[in-house]
């Protein structure tokens, strides 16, 4: 009998070398979002090389490659910007553009893709059945964008279901965590501009101060919004930009906080902003200043369909062994795009373990994250084989 899943592995191991060379050649070249063009252009090239089809946005950030197909295909996506982190590892890999990282292991998921997309290509004249694909390499994931600007580009038109890996240093090499329902946070921006009445910082008492109403205004949000709402409800409400004056002995005439709410339910969050609405009007009784709110919804949760969910799982059971896909016993409140895709067709997101056993485990977004370049085959392999599953070859 044929056997596709030793020919797949076989194909995963040949290109073990160039999973890893690829990879270095993204993290130390990396791009912030919305300026993936050189990512762009470095990973195309190679899928032309092997002669896969691909189309680029009319933005010139992000592909969408893959054979033709005459019906549903199976996608997968990888995300290929970076943060603006400066990088604090020595390694022969190193950021070679200061302040710029790949910090979150998007290097990881473009190469996890690619490399998945070289394998599914080249077996394409040994499988049992047609197994039509779909690789989608997005820019801008960081800014919450990215999927939105490829889903405007097509690509997840004629898709049935669609699959993601996330890299997570807080599981080992070898293990798979796997969630079906909702996975990750609703995110929203909330900015907030404090007016009040400039003055000398020696007489307050002749200006209106929006530094002290936007600190009064912070910590009442701070302490209030927890008490406000079931505690067995996961929200989080963080100001991580505020901006106020040039000078220090003069008072402002304004100031501008912004920052993020998160909650795993879009009535949670409408009821948080309207929480935070009211404690504005109040600080702005209170100071007499005056306090604009403004919110923007920027990312759904990621909801992962139970159905595409098991299928991955049975999958990736097959790569690392059943007892190694484990259970996410609840969501994170981080946010992902993944969600653009998943509100048009049915899909999930695993976790991929990237953590090397007696190392320390570095956090997403930390300058001194890494991963285990193993893992690298390991995801490819997953992928590939969650097509394979979706496609009907089981």
């Amino acid at each position: 009998m044929h056997d596709w899943r030793a020919e797949l592995d076989d194909e995963v191991a040949a290109i073990g070398g160039e999973l890893v060379a690829v990879r270095r050649h993204l993290h130390e070249n990396p791009e912030p979002s919305r300026e993936e063009y050189e990512t762009t252009r470095f990973l195309a090239n190679r899928l032309r090389d092997e002669g896969i089809p691909l189309t680029i946005p009319p933005t010139g950030r992000g592909l969408i490659a893959g054979p033709a197909a005459a019906g549903p295909v199976v996608a997968i996506r990888g995300d290929i910007d970076a943060l603006r982190i400066d990088e604090a590892n020595d390694v022969p890999y190193r950021s070679k553009r200061n302040g710029v990282m790949h910090a979150c292991g998007h290097d990881a998921h473009a190469t996890m893709v690619l490399g998945a997309a070289l394998a599914l290509h080249r077996l394409r004249d040994r499988w049992p059945r047609p197994v039509p694909w779909r690789a989608i390499l997005q820019p801008a994931e960081e800014v919450g964008a990215g999927a939105e600007e490829m889903v405007a580009a097509g690509a997840v038109e004629g898709v049935r279901a669609i699959v993601a890996l996330h890299v997570d240093p807080s599981l080992g090499l070898g293990t798979i965590g796997q969630r079906s329902g909702v996975l990750t946070a609703s995110c929203d921006d909330v900015e907030v501009t404090v007016i009040g009445r400039g003055g000398h910082a020696a007489r307050p008492c002749r200006a209106i101060d929006p530094i002290a109403a936007a600190v009064r205004f912070i910590g009442s949000v701070y302490l209030d919004v927890p008490r406000a709402f079931d505690s067995r409800e996961p929200i989080v409400v963080t100001f991580g930009s505020f901006h106020a004056g040039t000078s220090n002995n003069v008072i402002p005439d304004r100031a501008t906080i912004r920052g993020t709410i998160r909650t795993l339910d879009r009535a949670v969050s409408e009821g948080v902003k309207a929480r935070i609405e009211a404690i504005a009007r109040g600080v702005a009784e209170a100071t007499e200043a005056r306090l604009e709110v403004a919110f923007s919804d920027r990312l759904d949760p990621v909801v992962n369909d139970p159905g595409v969910t098991s299928a991955c799982a049975a999958a990736a059971g097959e790569v690392v062994g059943p007892e190694n896909v484990v259970p996410i016993a609840s969501a994170g409140l981080g946010g992902e795009d993944f969600s653009a895709y998943l509100a048009r067709v049915p899909g999930c997101m695993l976790r991929l373990g990237v953590a090397t056993e007696g190392r320390p485990r570095q956090h997403l977004h930390s300058p001194e994250f890494d991963l285990d370049e193993r893992a690298l085959a390991v995801g490819v392999r997953v992928l590939a084989r969650c097509v394979a599953r979706l496609a009907g070859l089981g």
